[in-house]
């Protein structure tokens, strides 16, 4: 286990993509600020936090654990972004997709390395 979560890259890249998400939602339409906005600011969030309680938590098992409800968050934050992307609330940012897609697939390899050892 690191010693600190802000070593791994993974988190990184999480609280990264959040600071991402809170700017680019500051343009969304008013009437959605706590409809869409409020979700994609609390799910992008979620998924650097949900890393760093696994890795708090000391055991590979929950690292792992809470890793999944990491992923979970990213797919979930995808969904957000493709519906305010259809709603024209921004002209698809190709940069944060890809990014939030790259973040997905380096969670879910943490996952398997964790469930490995």
């Amino acid at each position: 286990m690191p010693e600190s979560v802000e070593n791994l890259r993974i988190w990184q890249e999480g609280r990264d993509l959040a600071i991402a998400v809170y700017q680019l939602t500051r343009y969304w339409p008013e009437d959605e600020r706590f409809g869409l906005v409020s979700q994609a600011r609390r799910v992008a969030y979620s998924i650097p936090s949900n890393l760093a309680e696994g890795i708090g938590r000391g055991t590979r098992g929950e690292a792992a654990r809470y890793a999944r409800i990491a992923l979970g968050s990213a797919y979930e934050l995808h969904t957000l972004l493709e519906l305010a992307n259809r709603l024209r609330f921004f002209a698809g940012e190709d940069d944060l997709d890809g990014k939030l897609q790259s973040l997905i697939r380096q969670i879910s390899s943490f996952i398997a390395y964790q469930e490995a050892k």
